[in-house]
């Protein structure tokens, strides 16, 4: 399905969480001088106008990136992701939204390489042009980056980060992700990856954070963020997750001081929570 667009959602509660520990677990890897890859399976259009039609249709913007773009009291990990915002945003004025595939982009050095995928026939050509300064290191298809997973991995520095994050419009993808995980392990166990995923009343959704912890991985971290009640209707996401197989061992800590942050912050009413289960063998 090729109807979903990120620019409706960018810089939601949702791209805040998951930005942020972007930005944590890329600035670890870069403390050491081996190159690393990042790859990254729903790369979107990589730059998004917050005052666009798209963005303001929904407007979830305001409630995620707008309410911290002010804020002076950020914790460390929240601080060093705000500095890459304004740094797209060099004026003063939150205006332009970066996607992952712009972080990654901002935080690789020479040696690293990214793998971008992006279905969508109108965000692929606009994810190109975001990433075209990173000249020959950031390679985007037009492709269905689950399975082009199996052609990239393992890296040949054998270091390096994935990023699941689809839609989940269809019921498919929630298999499909766990496929993917697998196999990605089976090819690249010491990788890092991550995957979003969204909190719905469905049933896929909140079974999906067990499925993952039944896979073979020594080490994972599980974090969500609620913002708000459940719908009684069941319809709408009132918060997400990040699934990490094989994250730093510092990652946790770092969350645990980001994670009630953002709940005070970005919640939407007296529901707002979050949650952190972190183990390791």
């Amino acid at each position: 399905m090729l109807s979903y667009r990120h620019a409706f959602h960018a810089g939601n509660h949702a791209d805040v969480l998951k930005h942020c520990l972007l930005v944590h677990l890329l600035t670890y890897l870069n403390e050491k001088d081996k190159p690393w890859w990042y790859v990254d399976t729903h790369a979107g259009a990589g730059i998004y106008d917050l005052q666009s039609d798209a963005a303001r249709k929904l407007g979830e913007f305001e409630t995620g990136i707008g309410r911290l773009w002010d804020a002076t009291d950020l914790p460390a990990p929240l601080a060093e992701y705000m500095g890459l915002v304004r740094a797209l945003n060099p004026d003063g004025r939150l205006r332009l939204y970066p996607g992952s595939p712009w972080l990654a982009g901002r935080l690789m050095r020479r040696g690293d390489q990214l793998r971008l995928y992006e279905l969508h026939g109108s965000d692929a050509p606009l994810l190109h042009h975001a990433l075209e300064p990173a000249g020959r290191t950031a390679k985007v298809e037009q492709a269905d980056g689950l399975t082009a997973l199996k052609a990239v991995l393992p890296p040949p520095s054998r270091r390096g980060l994935v990023l699941i994050d689809p839609s989940y419009e269809l019921k498919e993808d929630y298999r499909r992700v766990i496929t993917a995980v697998k196999e990605g392990l089976s090819r690249f166990a010491t990788g890092i990856y991550v995957l979003w995923y969204p909190m719905l009343q469905r049933m896929e959704s909140r079974d999906l954070p067990e499925r993952l912890k039944r896979l073979p991985a020594k080490r994972w971290l599980h974090v969500s963020l609620q913002v708000r009640a459940a719908a009684r209707d069941g319809f709408g996401m009132h918060g997400s997750g990040l699934f990490v197989i094989n994250p730093p061992w510092v990652t946790a800590e770092l969350m645990a001081s980001v994670l009630p942050y953002l709940a005070r912050h970005l919640g939407q009413d007296a529901q707002a929570t979050h949650t952190l289960e972190y183990h390791a063998d």
